[in-house]
């Protein structure tokens, strides 16, 4: 696989700052992402530095090549503040690909977190940071020290567990998993999760006044 570093085309910022501004004050801003449609990516199963971390934001997606997990500590200097790196290993995880030095020189870069499908270490070191970071595992071990000499790929798409993330999709993660939406859905998102919060707070209102389950179910359908 060669290597590839392809410039990142980032979303409105009106589009990111609205899913932050509607999403963020939420309980689990993931789920109302992923419940606006099938055009949202979702994925599960991964671990958080601290459950109370949420973030939103572009990806900027690296590819490791299977046979051969390199360093990606420059392609941190193509980042942006506010960018969400995910790293695609693979679910490969005999080594650690994301730990403490990342971690500060991506939290002094401004990028809101990181995303990694193989293994982290220095765990307690980012959790005192307060950086955020999703991850398979913890592995002591680290990557070679090999720089970017072997295949890398850079802002193109990748896969996790069967969901594509291109380059430029808005991530939403926090402690239930991470979604994934493609820029042109983000203003179908908005819409759907104000209908769902209204729905959930009506819900929440006549639960409290003493509705039944039958009668919510035959108003509602599901709740």
């Amino acid at each position: 696989m060669p290597s590839v570093y392809n410039e990142l085309v980032r979303p409105p910022r009106s589009d990111v700052d609205a899913l932050r501004e509607l999403l963020l004050p939420e309980y689990s801003p993931s789920c109302l992402a992923a419940d606006a449609g099938d055009r949202i990516g979702a994925i599960g199963g991964l671990r958080t530095v601290t459950a109370t971390h949420r973030v939103i934001g572009p990806a900027l997606t690296v590819d490791l090549s299977e046979d051969n997990l390199v360093d990606i500590l420059p392609v941190l200097g193509t980042a942006e503040p506010g960018d969400v790196v995910v790293l695609a290993c693979h679910g490969i995880t005999g080594m650690a690909m994301w730990g403490g030095l990342m971690a500060t020189l991506s939290q002094l870069a401004g990028i809101a977190g990181a995303v990694v499908d193989g293994a982290v270490r220095d765990v307690d070191e980012m959790r005192d940071l307060g950086f955020p970071v999703w991850y398979r595992t913890a592995m002591p071990r680290r990557c070679p020290a090999a720089g970017l000499e072997g295949a890398v790929r850079v802002n193109v798409p990748v896969e996790i567990d069967g969901v594509t993330v291109r380059p430029g999709d808005i991530v939403v993660a926090d402690e239930n998993g991470v979604a994934v939406v493609p820029p042109g859905a983000a203003g179908d998102v908005v819409d759907s999760t104000r209908r769902l919060l209204d729905k959930e707070r009506t819900i929440r209102e006549l639960m409290n006044a003493g509705s039944t389950l039958p009668e919510l179910l035959a108003r509602f359908g599901h709740l």
